[in-house]
């Protein structure tokens, strides 16, 4: 069995695809998976790149899909043959949030999928959607479920709500797949002309170039007639909370998911209270919460758009990839 380990303190060239042991059978209560496709995310490149230091020899990557080889006593949602896919919070099953940190997720403060199989509690895995490639469904385990869970469950979105979406990274494309399907405006922002207009191709109905536009938080009033976003999605941070809180409108949702412009700064306490906003931060979301998005994009036929695909050998180039933000969409590894 192959399996990628990251040797400390990290770094991309501290990835090393060896042969590992092998994983064994399953014992009660636990499923054999042969994992063939993982797909990047920021959190990953942190752990990865050593900005967020993990254990010698970690095996990374919290996203894993592939096919069950085998079903310990006691097992009855899954059989051999099923497609499946892992979730980001395997002791996180249901309810309110119950985790604020990385220590039982894998690929950070566990082994996680970069590897070609993995014995695991059932209960770390739900059904891919049907008809999906491994690929695809290795993409709903963190950006998928993020997105779902900033405009389903925690937002309440409605059809004929507004959505300001920023960027266009997996998390962002998934939600702006979400939020078109689900029938609402959307509002995309880039500094690149040629990802707004792919944007748009996907369901946006207006766009926003931020390095023509960099009081965007303005322009999304008067693209919604002074109103506002019901949503926003936050992916940046510190370096665009303060445009953010300007663009949603008087009561209206900030979903708080990313960090991409630092891990702190300064939050506009007054302009935030004026709005009379909701700022919720969220870490990706329960398992519960998985199966329903699953089922959602069985109904709505909503795919993952994959930017590129990498081998598992080649998972260091994969992350220079991200690091250089010409995706749109997922970034995948398939094996």
């Amino acid at each position: 069995m192959r399996a990628m380990t990251l040797s400390a303190p990290g770094g991309l060239d501290r990835l090393n695809l060896a042969d590992a042991s092998d994983p064994g059978q399953p014992g009660p209560g636990e499923v054999r998976v042969a994992l063939h496709a993982s797909s990047l995310n920021f959190h990953d490149y942190l752990v990865c790149s050593g900005k967020s230091p993990a254990a010698d020899d970690r095996i990374p990557m919290a996203d894993g899909a592939g096919v069950v080889e085998a079903v310990g006593e006691g097992v009855t949602e899954f059989s051999p043959g099923d497609h499946v896919v892992s979730v980001f919070f395997p002791d996180w099953q249901a309810g309110p949030a119950q985790v604020s940190d990385f220590r039982r997720v894998p690929g950070d403060g566990i082994d996680g999928f970069a590897r070609d199989a993995v014995v695991l509690p059932s209960t770390a895995f739900t059904r891919a959607p049907r008809g999906w490639s491994h690929k695809e469904a290795a993409t709903i385990t963190t950006a998928g479920l993020t997105a779902w869970r900033a405009l389903i469950v925690d937002a309440g979105l409605r059809a004929g709500d507004t959505v300001l979406l920023l960027g266009t990274g997996g998390v962002s494309i998934y939600a702006l797949q979400i939020a078109h399907a689900m029938g609402a405006q959307v509002i995309v922002t880039s500094s690149s002309d040629e990802k707004l207009a792919r944007a748009r191709e996907l369901g946006a109905d207006h766009v926003i170039n931020y390095r023509n536009e960099p009081q965007w938080g303005r322009k999304v009033l008067e693209l919604t007639g002074g109103r506002g976003a019901d949503i926003v999605v936050e992916v940046g941070g510190p370096g665009t909370l303060g445009q953010s809180i300007e663009a949603v409108r008087i009561g209206g949702h900030i979903a708080l998911i990313g960090v991409l412009t630092g891990m702190g700064g300064e939050v506009p306490t007054a302009f935030l209270m004026a709005k009379q906003a909701r700022l919720q931060g969220l870490i990706v979301g329960n398992r519960q919460e998985q199966q329903d998005f699953v089922r959602a994009l069985e109904i709505t036929g909503v795919r993952p758009i994959i930017d590129r695909t990498f081998s598992l050998d080649d998972l260091p180039n994969a992350f220079r990839h991200l690091e250089s933000a010409s995706h749109f969409g997922k970034i995948a590894v398939a094996w």
